[in-house]
């Protein structure tokens, strides 16, 4: 009877190890620029991977992050993303990079990325910034030019220019396509559309609210 809980425990144990390592594996070569043609790639991490030998220094590289975002949209923010999609050869490597640009009183509106922990820096201008904890806790602070804030994987967060000038922050993730669910577009501009009911009884809202919100435009800011 002892070996067979012994040899249960050992299943169970490796068992994890295997959903752990499976979660976020490290690469096992330098690096796998992502290419789209699948008679030659290896697929990894969603991405084909090009043969190394013919990595180029273009595959590592994006030019135009220091050319202002156009904040001309209903949020009055631009981000741009600099990921796996702009630089193949981010793929596997599990970091990524974004510049968010802010017009006076311009908004990041809440959302999340689901597979990414953010790290951001103000360069230019005072931000209101802040993310909500699974048990329903706001986390927030002022950031000026220097400071540096963290926002927790899948966590849902926001970024507001408090000011009467414009804002710039970078942000990095760590993820190479760590994804954004912006929750407003996700909940009232989803395709095909949710149940009304269900909005209704979830936000504790008119019926002919919740239509005129699910009538209604989502921008997206990226």
């Amino acid at each position: 009877m002892k070996g067979v809980h012994f040899h249960a425990a050992f299943v169970l144990m490796a068992l994890a190890f295997t959903l752990a390592s499976a979660f976020d594996p490290s690469p096992l070569q330098d690096f796998c620029v992502a290419i789209n043609d699948t008679k030659t790639g290896v697929f990894v991490n969603g991405k084909f991977c090009k043969d190394p030998k013919l990595a180029t220094a273009d595959d590592f590289f994006f030019r135009g992050l220091n050319k202002p975002g156009n904040t001309s949209n209903q949020l009055r923010s631009k981000v741009t993303p600099v990921n796996v999609l702009q630089i193949l050869g981010l793929n596997t490597l599990g970091i990524s990079l974004a510049r968010i640009d802010f017009a006076p009183y311009g908004l990041n509106p809440p959302h999340t990325h689901p597979r990414g922990t953010e790290i951001l820096t103000v360069l230019e201008g005072t931000l209101s910034v802040g993310f909500v904890t699974s048990d329903n806790r706001l986390i927030t602070k002022v950031l000026y030019p220097g400071d540096v804030f963290v926002f927790p994987i899948g966590l849902i967060h926001f970024q507001f220019n408090v000011g009467n000038t414009n804002a710039v922050a970078l942000a990095g993730l760590s993820s190479q396509n760590p994804g954004v669910i912006t929750i407003a577009n996700a909940v009232f501009g989803s395709n095909p559309a949710i149940n009304p009911d269900v909005l209704v009884k979830a936000f504790q809202l008119d019926l002919n609210i919740v239509k005129q919100l699910q009538s209604r435009f989502w921008m997206d800011n990226n």
